[in-house]
């Protein structure tokens, strides 16, 4: 089968497409024909090894045996292993693994997927699982998200950002979204109440006070986001910039270092693949309550430039590869 490898770190020119065995099913795996996955700032990040803290896990001056990356794809069932009981040949699924999807198939346990949602392309079913996954557990597990409270979603029109505004409505929470002026409209148009530029208003000085503040950009130090929290607000931090040792993981840290010495509630979190939040997404997305937003969509051979693309920090939703 074909497939994206890499061997070494650097920029998305280490990337190559190349003809790789296709693998083994598992007892309680399922063989998946990959027909479209998407692309994550994870991605990047393993491609580069940066922060150095991923180079612990892959491999210090580079990974230790060449692997194909990609964490989210959907597809069609192939095979399966003998203990599967909930999927058989011919479904088409979705889900997130750790790795794997730039390829044409990948193998993959079965409570990692789940059916994909009937009215979505592959394409579009791609584009959920990593974001939305993020999305909806840092709402609902780690900010406690009630109908009625004021929620600010800042990275409004990223991947997560965009499920994001989109779930916090379906609990019934005021949305303020934050974003460049190029998203507004956009930003407007998948649910958020309110739309702050940030290229004219700093929300941490605005004076305006939010129950629950989700941060996908990590752009401002913890004391000005706190500033925009009331009392006894939560903060939830998902992702973004940091150091070249640790990157967010510092910023992260000092967080939940600080969250028992104050009012204010800190939070950090990884999202957790598992079939019953995807089931539920599935539930969202049929019932119309919740869209993807797709920026841009590449061929495999094309992975490098989709990667290149996300690096920059513009896409709007979702960057999506067609295996």
């Amino acid at each position: 089968m074909k497939a994206i490898v890499q061997d070494r770190y650097g920029s998305p020119d280490v990337l190559e497409l190349r003809d790789i065995d296709k693998p083994v099913v598992k007892d309680n795996e399922v063989l998946v024909r990959i027909r479209a996955a998407a692309v994550n700032p994870y991605d990047w990040h393993f491609l580069r090894g940066d922060p150095y803290l991923v180079r612990a896990m892959k491999g210090l001056r580079k990974p230790r045996q060449a692997f194909v990356a990609g964490a989210d794809m959907a597809g069609t069932v192939e095979s399966v292993g003998k203990d599967v009981t909930r999927l058989h040949p011919g479904d088409d699924v979705y889900g997130e693994i750790s790795a794997g999807c730039f390829a044409e198939h990948v193998s993959v346990p079965e409570n990692r997927v789940a059916p994909k949602p009937a009215n979505l392309t592959f394409e579009q079913a791609a584009a959920v699982p990593m974001a939305a996954l993020t999305a909806l557990q840092g709402l609902r597990d780690k900010g406690q998200i009630e109908s009625g409270q004021k929620i600010l979603i800042n990275g409004a029109s990223g991947g997560v950002g965009t499920f994001a505004v989109q779930i916090a409505k379906t609990f019934g929470a005021e949305v303020t979204g934050v974003c460049s002026t190029t998203n507004v409209e956009m930003v407007r148009s998948i649910g958020a109440d309110h739309v702050i530029d940030y290229t004219e208003e700093d929300f941490t000085r605005s004076g305006q006070r939010y129950d629950l503040l989700l941060d996908m950009v990590g752009n401002h130090s913890l004391s000005a986001l706190r500033r925009a929290l009331t009392s006894k607000g939560t903060l939830v931090l998902g992702g973004g910039k940091g150091g070249r040792w640790l990157g967010p993981v510092a910023k992260l840290l000092r967080a939940v270092s600080l969250s028992p010495f104050v009012s204010q509630r800190m939070r950090s979190f990884v999202a957790k693949p598992n079939r019953e939040d995807l089931e539920l997404l599935k539930e969202l997305i049929e019932s119309g309550r919740v869209t993807p937003v797709i920026d841009r969509t590449y061929s495999l051979a094309e992975t490098p430039d989709a990667i290149r693309y996300l690096e920059e920090g513009h896409a709007r939703g979702k960057v999506v590869i067609t295996v």
